[in-house]
């Protein structure tokens, strides 16, 4: 197995293990830390300011990746949702005593504080502000606010070729995942980690929380439906974190001709993959809360179908429905708004269900799936031929057509869930 540390060893031992470093970085002495072994995924333990409280994210343990960044050309990888919370000291005007308090900066704009040579920003899906639609072309450009050039990894250029990566000596990545295998940003992930391999530059995956990292659950993948919306056999819901998800598609050998990546992956602390994470910035236009988040992967499987998700309404993800459904229970009428130009059935009034208030599921629920599709009027119109790619598999579209009971459709994704944990466990940062 590859070490999640493999890049940049000697530099990031150096620095977990030298505490003067650390207090220099930090506003308080910081304590000690694991070794790194070869081969194993090291936890770096009590390395973080003691004033901190909460989840601290890899972009935030900034003097872990500080150092190799330094006299080096950067390129960054991220979008609106590569923040870094540094605890900044201020006087109290009613105590007069010096505090420390939380502040948080967009990635770029820190690293450039910190005198780090950024050469180009490498911006996914919905581009590097996080506000075009979901399939928009977005174009190359340049960042307003710091006159970087941007290069859009969305279209017909996900992989950054060679010539857009001339020059850089290191890539950092770090892009906010929500744990769904059809949520492209990690498919953005696997095409910087190849174009690195093949330009041999370091790259460098700053790791965050997946706020759905208790859920493993979904059919697996199957090779002939792979595309930009899924790209290796996982399931769903894969229950890893953007830096796990790494070192598995670097130990899989599942880039181009099994090359492999130097990759370092800055983990979180305080964090296991069953805490509640809620998102300090929303991850893309039409994931606006934590609840359309935690429903988003269940109701994306409609977007291979004939019934909205709300896009063009202030619930996106979190209701769904047609003019081909019911009528007597919900209805809402998508129009044009922040992430939805023109959305699914916009002007026409949709009947369906409001799940804004339901629980936090636990699994992939298929059974308003099931519902929508027994109860919508002209079922040979239901599915399109984008739902395969979403489910990945022909078959949950035959079982739902054959009116299999949701139990027995579950049931048939267990050995291939069986499977894949195995697999899963050796790239594991978190526990299980």
């Amino acid at each position: 197995m590859v070490s999640y540390l493999s890049g940049f060893r000697k530099i990031l031992l150096t620095v977990v293990k030298n505490t003067v470093l650390f207090s220099l970085l930090l506003f308080t002495a910081c304590g000690n830390s694991a070794s790194i072994t070869k081969g194993k995924p090291v936890t770096i333990e009590n390395t973080d300011n003691p004033y901190r409280k909460g989840i601290n994210t890899g972009a935030d343990r900034f003097w872990l990746y500080l150092p190799a960044l330094r006299g080096k050309k950067v390129g960054v990888t991220t979008n609106q949702t590569g923040v870094v919370t540094t605890q900044d000291t201020v006087r109290e005007l009613e105590t007069n005593k010096i505090v420390l308090q939380p502040r948080q900066h967009h990635l770029v704009d820190f690293l450039l504080s910190k005198k780090i040579n950024l050469q180009t920003i490498y911006a996914p899906e919905h581009g590097f502000r996080g506000t075009a639609d979901a399939g928009e072309l977005v174009k190359d450009g340049k960042d307003t606010q710091t006159g970087l050039p941007i290069t859009s990894l969305y279209g017909n250029n996900k992989k950054p070729s060679a010539e857009q990566l001339a020059g850089i000596e290191v890539m950092v990545f770090d892009i906010q995942d929500v744990g769904a295998r059809f949520y492209t940003y990690i498919s953005t992930l696997h095409y910087v980690m190849e174009a690195c391999a093949e330009q041999h530059i370091p790259l460098i995956v700053l790791d965050r929380p997946n706020p759905n990292g208790s859920i493993v659950d979904g059919p697996v993948l199957e090779k002939e439906f792979s595309s930009f919306v899924g790209m290796h056999p996982i399931p769903v819901l894969h229950g890893m974190t953007i830096g796990e998800y790494a070192q598995m598609i670097n130990g899989e050998k599942w880039l181009k001709d099994g090359i492999q990546c130097e990759l370092t992956v800055i983990p979180c602390s305080y964090y296991r993959r069953e805490f509640y994470y809620s998102l300090p910035v929303k991850p893309s236009p039409n994931l606006p809360n934590d609840q359309a988040i935690n429903l988003y992967a269940s109701l994306c499987l409609f977007e291979g179908t004939n019934v909205s998700v709300g896009r063009g309404t202030d619930k996106q993800f979190q209701i769904y429905g047609s003019p081909d459904l019911p009528g007597d229970d919900y209805y809402f009428t998508p129009g044009p708004n922040e992430g939805a130009k023109n959305p699914p059935y916009n002007g026409v009034m949709c009947f369906g269900k409001d799940l804004s208030e339901v629980r936090r599921v636990h699994k992939l629920e298929i059974k308003w799936l099931i519902d929508a599709y027994q109860n919508t009027t002209d079922k040979s119109k239901f599915f399109t031929s984008f739902f395969t790619k979403l489910a990945g598999t022909k078959t949950l579209q035959e079982q739902i057509e054959a009116g299999m009971d949701e139990s027995d459709i579950r049931r048939s994704w267990e050995t291939g869930i069986d499977t894949f944990k195995e697999m899963r466990k050796q790239y594991l940062i978190y526990g299980k």
